[in-house]
């Protein structure tokens, strides 16, 4: 069976041009990409049932990308996981960052699992 880090992994390698990312914070040694992503798992939750077993799992995953440039020519996340079978949810902007100067934009995003 697939896990929910699988699928968002396999959601985020199709973004073309490549962009680098990661689960959680977005760690280096070297000097931050000028473009990259960290995803988190905000919740997970068994939403049904059947003969004392789960039968259905929901999902609520945040991806941030963050770019020094700015926030209007971010690579399209949103196309990757929708097409990944991710259902788009509420977005916000996060303060830029003073240390690394990058700016951030989180977008949260539903995914259901059925386990029957």
């Amino acid at each position: 069976m697939t896990t929910i880090f699988e699928r968002v992994s396999t959601a985020l390698a199709t973004l073309s041009p490549a962009i680098p990312y990661a689960m959680d914070v977005y760690e280096t040694t070297t000097t931050l990409p000028d473009i990259f992503i960290a995803y988190h798992v905000i919740y997970s939750d068994a939403r049904d049932h059947h003969d004392n077993a789960e039968s259905l799992r929901g999902y609520l995953v945040q991806i941030s990308t963050y770019s020094r440039a700015d926030l209007v020519n971010l690579p399209n996340v949103d196309a990757a996981m929708r097409a990944a079978g991710f259902v788009k949810s509420t977005g916000r902007q996060i303060p830029k960052d003073s240390q690394s100067g990058h700016y951030g934009y989180a977008q949260d995003y539903f995914y259901l699992e059925d386990n029957l």
